[in-house]
């Protein structure tokens, strides 16, 4: 029974390489990859006919673990991979980011569904990006990798499903870079999908966010330390970039409510100490630091550019033409103080897909409530799943 209970509780990240067949991998770009190194987690079980599994995507520095317990197994799994072994280091013994939502009983219940996540093209934890060997050169490609899009994304991952057998899905669902996932698994494959809950994302990312997202980068190519890509230590920029990033992440109310002005006692001594004094200023530079530890910045920068590029509209006609082909049922669900995909963009998805539902998470956390409010997301799954029989 123990064997069993770690079995299901217990974090394993599987790899596999795909599209070696002699056949590149043609990229939106026009440009091309010989093959591409997945890195995945699954939970539960496959059914016999391929038909009772659920994708989750993950957001821009995510990765494969949406749940399950890292342990000491995992850790070593992944010592060859340098930014997943990090990564699973300084999270031992924590759970996945939607653990809340997948295990046994749960909404996306693994004694019913087989979930599978997998690491995205271009990350860093595992599947093939920026900072992967290019075996043709025996060197990191580092800005030499091809630049890829949220479509390429998803056909990598059509291909890994293709791999494990799988012939349907019940839903594809995930929140902000993962939520522009799903809706182009709608329309690139309406007779793979059932149904579809981006959550807090864009179906054309807005020039609001682009604004963001030049922010971090610039942060990042103006710091020496990047050497044009080329660097031997993670670059500053990166911490700086993070910051700039978690601000859009928040919501005013939630700033004020955590941190208010409160000075930080160990920190301030009646001096300046500019950037430290205040417990917001610790609390962003402690995240910052905490991402140069487990994630690449060549890595920040392309994945930030696939977001910017994204758009459901390209070479499809019109949004509203390319929204309207979606034939999957659809849940759309907002943030109310979503300061970076406003709830106003969620119901707009909706509103342009048949027969689409929206709702919204009432919260102060901002964009990362999709994160947070486990309870409220999982209340709007169960009823949209009764609602469709899913």
């Amino acid at each position: 029974m123990e064997t069993k209970t770690l079995k299901k509780t217990a974090a394993r990240t599987q790899f596999v390489n795909l599209f070696n067949d002699g056949s590149p991998f043609y990229l939106e770009s026009g440009e091309t990859l010989s093959e591409v190194d997945v890195a995945y987690q699954t939970y539960g079980e496959l059914n016999s006919s391929g038909t009772n599994a659920i994708l989750v995507c993950h957001a821009l520095t995510g990765n494969a673990h949406a749940a399950g317990r890292i342990d000491e197994v995992e850790v070593e799994n992944t010592k060859k991979h340098e930014f997943l072994f990090k990564y699973n280091k300084m999270n031992l013994h924590k759970v996945g980011w939607w653990d809340s939502l997948i295990g046994p009983g749960k909404i996306f219940d693994t004694e019913k569904y087989f979930v599978i996540c997998s690491n995205f093209l271009g990350g860093c934890y595992g599947t093939t990006g920026p900072s992967s060997l290019d075996k043709q050169t025996n060197q990191q490609y580092r800005m030499t990798f091809p630049q890829y899009s949220v479509r390429d994304m998803v056909k990598v991952q059509k291909e890994l499903l293709n791999a494990l057998g799988i012939k349907e899905l019940v839903t594809v669902s995930g929140g902000s870079l993962g939520g522009m996932q799903a809706l182009e698994w709608a329309i690139m494959f309406p007779d793979f999908v059932k149904s579809v809950i981006p959550i807090a994302t864009a179906a054309q990312h807005s020039a609001w966010a682009i604004g963001f997202n030049t922010l971090s980068r610039q942060i990042i190519l103006n710091d020496p330390e990047w050497q044009s890509g080329n660097y031997l230590e993670q670059p500053k920029g990166l911490s700086s970039a993070r910051i700039a990033a978690m601000i859009s992440y928040r919501a005013p109310e939630d700033f004020n409510l955590k941190f208010g002005r409160e000075i930080d006692p160990d920190r301030y001594r009646g001096k300046n100490h500019f950037g430290t004094q205040f417990q917001v200023e610790n609390y962003l530079l402690y995240q910052g630091e905490k991402l140069v530890r487990r994630f690449d910045a060549n890595t920040y920068l392309y994945i930030t550019n696939a977001m910017d590029t994204h758009d459901v509209a390209v070479r499809r006609g019109t949004l509203e033409e390319s929204l309207g082909k979606i034939s999957a049922k659809c849940l759309s669900i907002g943030i109310s103080s979503d300061i970076l995909y406003p709830p106003d963009e969620q119901k707009s998805i909706a509103s342009q897909i048949k027969d689409a539902e929206y709702e919204e998470i009432d919260s102060p956390f901002g964009h990362d409530a999709f994160l947070i409010e486990f309870e409220q997301v999982s209340n709007f799954i169960t009823n949209f799943f009764r609602k469709n029989s899913l």
